[in-house]
């Protein structure tokens, strides 16, 4: 994706920051709502010489494939069974629907609903997203610009007596009408300014369609590029475009070009392991298109000159196991991040445009043990890099002398984050700055001169004072000596007693960290006397990559412990008190959601699984799932690897589960989810039901018209965000008894 496509996408997904109606008791004096009882069909599974049953193998859909593309193609035993599940936790949930809509009219209270970003300028132009009052989706715009820029080192100067009317490229919500689902994954303009593209996701499968519109017709062109992946770039002269397939399997394996208004397609390249993800970008001086190709934790780069686009891709640097690399040009020279040498925290080396192999990488950023260079943006005089460590972030700004100096903030938790430079020839980089009490500050920054602009504060209609919330940071002590950053958010009424509930959010994996930043959606919970806290775990790259690195494959169980111990930490703080805390996570963050209900059941009156990533040894065994080869060098392989089997077997959320007292359960799910399929939950949540002695409730919510994230909407998935903390508040509140 280059820099102009995240510059829309991420502006349009930070300003968007039905089942059927709940059964009801006829009467007080109405039995309790009985959830349905899932069918056993023993499958016995032998691998590597060991053997497993498998009760709820059924709920799979052999032809997910399918499914993943048109939804109503799902089994009717399938379809049957979770429409049971939505229906009874409606049941089960029905007291919290005044909750819900409380909470729901709270968070669209705080969305500025008639919003625009910051206008990214590019040449002639510039470009933003707006909403209208009202919109679920954006609606992406374009003005001509006025002032003077720099084109090719020289400026130029444009004033209008008349401020110009601004352009519609594209209003997503009349993309989206009559469909239940639609996101824009992607939207970019040509380098020309004469073409806008964008991908659409029409199921929540992450299968795209790319469409190109002719911006001085305003005709979308009747080539439609099919399958993808939903990324794309344009060649630097604006005449062809790149995209990425996916295949039948929903894993990205070729890159294709085509004349960008329309014509017979090349097949680019092809990668032949199934392991690895592929994408296609332009670097940022656009003197070269750039494949990258990466796992977990290996990684290759090709390239394409800008001056000869049809040219075959020519190979940076061949991958080798454990070493990643990413790549950008500098006018007169390769720059690329590294972990090679051991430099665990990445370097920035440079190279020779013509030469750019490993053999002449010499060190431009060293490697500093603790300092994890996350990312960087090049601008014709300048490079800015995004660092982390210990939880927070600052933003380095280097000149071509050499000459650094940081944008850094003096808070205990904050998240500063680099969104770069929309176009190459200009000394001025973006960022923006939010805490957890903090509402988002972008601001643009002028490398040369240190002067910064505050260009736009993130308004919240309903009102919002800082002052009334406290921001802490805890590091709580890990069994073997390591302390885990735990970011806690709270009104400054709330009492330090352990009285308040609780809310314990975490993820843990693939290197992501979870940044302490910003969400008026979590004030609905804050606002109501809980306590909010993000527990910075090892997996994720919280403290540098060698955070993660310690909680991968054979020590992923750091992952759960840690987790554990920030919940133990915030009860001998007398944050919370056990059995009064709910825990929260999505996707691999669902899988620490059920090792630690499994392992610690005691601590949580509620778990949240989102999306949950549990049904671990079967999904790593299975090959024909989108994400399974790709992961096993985050998870380990369980078909060739013993050691890896009966490691994965001993945390496997799904085949831990054992009878015993187990808190309230609410898994979540979509229908044509491709990364973590909608039998996970389904199957979790029949394996738990029948093993728990609580009597707490276990539920299953699945959209049965998304997937991984849910509703598209910016108001429907409110709806979602305000379904699961009313679920938190009635687990706190045993809202089951009356149910």
């Amino acid at each position: 994706m280059n820099r102009r496509q995240i510059l829309l996408s991420t502006a349009a997904t930070a300003l968007a920051a039905s089942a059927s109606p709940a059964l009801a008791r006829q009467s007080s004096g109405a039995s309790m709502p009985q959830p349905p009882v899932a069918k056993k069909i023993p499958v016995v599974i032998e691998q590597l010489g060991r053997t497993r049953t498998d009760d709820y193998q059924w709920m799979k859909d052999d032809n997910w494939q399918a499914v993943l593309r048109d939804p109503t193609l799902i089994k009717a035993e399938v379809k049957e069974h979770l429409t049971a599940e939505n229906a009874y936790r409606e049941a089960m949930m029905a007291s919290t629907l005044p909750l819900q809509e409380t909470m729901f009219q709270e968070m669209r209270g705080r969305i500025k609903e008639d919003d625009s970003s910051v206008p990214a300028p590019d040449g002639d132009w510039t470009y933003y997203v707006e909403y209208r009052t009202g919109d679920q989706h954006p609606r992406y715009m374009r003005v001509e610009r006025q002032g003077t820029w720099m084109v090719d080192g020289r400026p130029v100067t444009k004033n209008f007596i008349v401020a110009p009317t601004p352009q519609l490229l594209l209003d997503a919500n009349e993309l989206a009408e009559g469909k239940a689902y639609s996101e824009v994954s992607a939207a970019a303009h040509s380098p020309d300014h004469s073409l806008f593209a964008y991908a659409e996701d029409a199921q929540g499968s992450e299968v795209h369609k790319i469409y190109v519109k002719d911006l001085a017709t305003g005709a979308v062109l009747p080539d439609v590029i099919e399958s993808a992946t939903g990324d794309f770039t344009f060649s630097p002269d604006s005449r062809w475009i790149f995209w990425t397939n996916r295949d039948d399997n929903g894993r990205p394996d070729k890159i294709f070009r085509r004349p960008a208004r329309g014509g017979e397609t090349t097949l680019v390249y092809e990668e032949a392991d199934d392991g690895m993800f592929i994408g296609v970008g332009r670097t940022a001086d656009d003197r070269f298109i750039v494949i990258g190709i990466q796992n977990q934790e290996t990684s290759e780069a090709r390239y394409i000159p800008a001056d000869d686009p049809t040219a075959a891709p020519v190979v940076l640097e061949p991958r080798q196991v454990a070493v990643r690399y990413d790549v950008d040009h500098w006018d007169d020279r390769w720059v690329i991040r590294t972990n090679a040498d051991d430099a665990i925290d990445f370097k920035i080396v440079q190279a020779p445009t013509e030469t750019p192999g490993r053999a002449h990488w010499t060190d431009l950023v060293p490697h500093t043990p603790g300092r994890f260079i996350e990312g960087m943006d090049l601008t014709r005089h300048h490079l800015a890099r995004q660092e982390r460590a210990d939880a927070n972030t600052r933003i380095i700004i280097r000149d071509r002398a050499g000459a650094e100096h940081a944008i850094a903030v003096d808070e205990p938790a904050f998240a500063l984050s680099l969104s770069g430079a929309s176009e190459f020839d200009t000394t001025t980089t973006r960022y923006s700055y939010n805490s957890p009490s903090t509402p988002t500050q972008t601001y643009d920054y002028d490398m040369a001169s240190r002067e910064r602009t505050l260009r736009k504060t993130q308004e919240i209609p309903s009102g919002h004072n800082i002052e009334d919330y406290v921001v802490e940071r805890l590091n709580a002590p890990a069994a073997d000596g390591q302390l885990v950053p735990v970011t806690v958010l709270r009104r400054r009424t709330t009492p330090i007693d352990g009285s308040a509930p609780l809310l314990l959010y975490g993820y843990g994996s693939y290197g992501i960290p979870m940044p302490a930043g910003f969400s008026t959606n979590r004030l609905s919970l804050v606002d109501r006397g809980w306590i909010y806290a993000i527990a910075h775990i090892r997996g994720g790259s919280d403290k540098g990559w060698g955070w993660f690195l310690s909680a991968r494959r054979m020590t992923k169980k750091n992952t759960f412990t840690d987790f554990i111990a920030a919940a133990e930490h915030l009860i001998a703080q007398n944050y919370a008190t056990a059995g009064n805390i709910v825990a929260q996570g999505g996707s691999a963050g669902g899988m620490l959601m059920g090792a630690v209900n499994n392992m610690r059941p005691d601590l949580w009156a509620g778990i949240i699984g989102q999306v949950p990533f549990v049904d671990v040894i079967n999904t790593m065994s299975d090959t024909s799932l989108p994400l399974t080869p790709p992961e096993w060098p985050e998870w380990g392989n369980p078909i060739e690897d013993p050691d890896a089997y009966d490691y994965m077997m001993s945390y496997s959320p799904y085949d831990q589960v054992k009878p015993q007292a187990y808190p309230a359960v609410l898994a979540t799910g979509g229908l044509s989810d491709p990364r973590v399929t909608y039998w996970e939950p389904e199957k979790w949540v029949a394996k738990l039901r029948p093993a728990t002695t609580s009597g707490k409730p276990v539920l299953l919510k699945i959209n049965m018209e998304a997937g991984h994230g849910g509703a598209a909407g910016r108001f429907d998935y409110l709806k979602e965000v305000a379904h699961d903390y009313a679920f938190a508040v009635w687990a706190i509140e045993k809202g089951w008894e009356t149910a």
